[in-house]
């Protein structure tokens, strides 16, 4: 039996890795399908090997496909919605694995696609699909993602190999590329929280995409600080910075719902930088492009208008991380489902029995 995941973009390999073990663990092949591209080929071969992982490489959308009617593996797990899986189906089955559990619109719509199955994070979400899809199939699995925190199996990295203060308490803020809170932070906001270790995890495209050459611009700024460390493209996982951190800030970023997960506090910047087609009368667009869901944000974490409120309560919850520790743990069973280590055992027990 083989299993294929199809990684589209270097940041899917995280969410895939501990359901890849869980697989490998019952004797079942994973093979991971990687997309040339630019510039980034060398990293993302650098961490598959890093990673023991089997691969293969495609050079775009109809390569891939040409590869599957070819190998024809039993599954085909992909991260985003994709289309014209018919001939596909003959031999395959296919299942989706959202890469992300953020508030954005596309993590429903991505399910408008032919895939067969979708592993789905919690009760909420599950029946806001089933309403949204009555004919597709959902399985409420859990966020296999998590897996390696709650099960202590997640690579090691320390604060001081991050060139980081070990006595220090640690700030990670993990913004999305779009809409984002990074260009309305200060030039000197490293300086805010100089009494902090600050670890910046931005989203992939804002290292990689010229449409985001300023975001990067201020990020490398943000390096140059003592109590700073910024993560390349080639730091794939969160994981790791997950873990050092006691709180996260964040803003549209699926990564305050996994945080908060963890039961440790995080602020929510619910202010953004938007281009002039997402303003005024477009307005719209952005209402558009961020989910209902966005209202629990502020229901995990503490919501901050500007940058003044921002660095308040930053200390207020360092200071006190109980605060909101009973919504956390409330919201995040609702919202991400079973948080007990077993969520990709789960997956691989369905792909395994649909198998038999």
């Amino acid at each position: 039996m083989r299993v294929f995941f199809d990684i589209q973009h270097l940041y899917y390999v995280p969410q895939y890795l501990p359901v890849k073990d869980a697989l490998e663990a019952k004797n079942i092949q994973c093979i991971f399908i990687l997309y040339q591209q630019e510039h980034l080929n060398n990293i993302l071969e650098d961490y598959v090997k890093t990673h023991g992982l089997d691969y293969l490489w495609v050079n775009n959308r109809e390569d891939a496909k040409r590869t599957y009617l070819e190998a024809k593996p039993d599954w085909i797990i992909f991260g985003n919605a994709t289309s014209e899986l018919d001939d596909i189906h003959s031999c395959s089955k296919t299942a989706l694995m959202q890469h992300g559990i953020g508030p954005k619109s596309c993590y429903y719509d991505a399910s408008n696609s032919p895939i067969m199955y979708r592993f789905v994070e919690g009760k909420h979400r599950l029946k806001r699909l089933q309403e949204l899809f009555p004919a597709k199939d959902f399985i409420d699995t859990g966020y296999a993602k998590l897996d390696p925190i709650i099960n202590n199996t997640d690579e090691l990295v320390t604060l001081k190999s991050l060139t980081l203060d070990p006595n220090k308490k640690t700030i990670l803020y993990a913004p999305t590329f779009y809409p984002s809170s990074i260009e309305c932070l200060p030039k000197n906001f490293p300086e805010l929280f100089k009494t902090y270790n600050l670890i910046i995890k931005p989203h992939f495209f804002s290292l990689i995409k010229s449409r985001y050459k300023s975001q990067k611009k201020k990020l490398t700024h943000w390096g140059n600080y003592e109590n700073v460390y910024v993560c390349d493209v080639s730091d794939v996982s969160i994981l790791p910075f997950m873990q050092l951190a006691s709180l996260m800030i964040s803003d549209a970023s699926s990564t305050l719902f996994e945080f908060t997960a963890l039961n440790k506090p995080a602020i929510w910047c619910d202010f953004y930088k938007l281009r002039w087609s997402y303003r005024g009368i477009f307005k719209f667009r952005f209402h558009n492009r961020l989910d209902n869901d966005l209202a629990y944000f502020g229901q995990v974490a503490e919501r901050v208008i500007n940058v003044k409120e921002l660095v308040q309560q930053v200390g207020r919850h360092l200071s006190t991380p109980q605060l909101k520790a009973a919504d956390r743990l409330k919201m995040s069973e609702y919202l991400i489902g079973k948080i007990d280590g077993n969520c990709s055992e789960r997956i691989a027990e369905f792909i395994i029995g649909k198998n038999t």
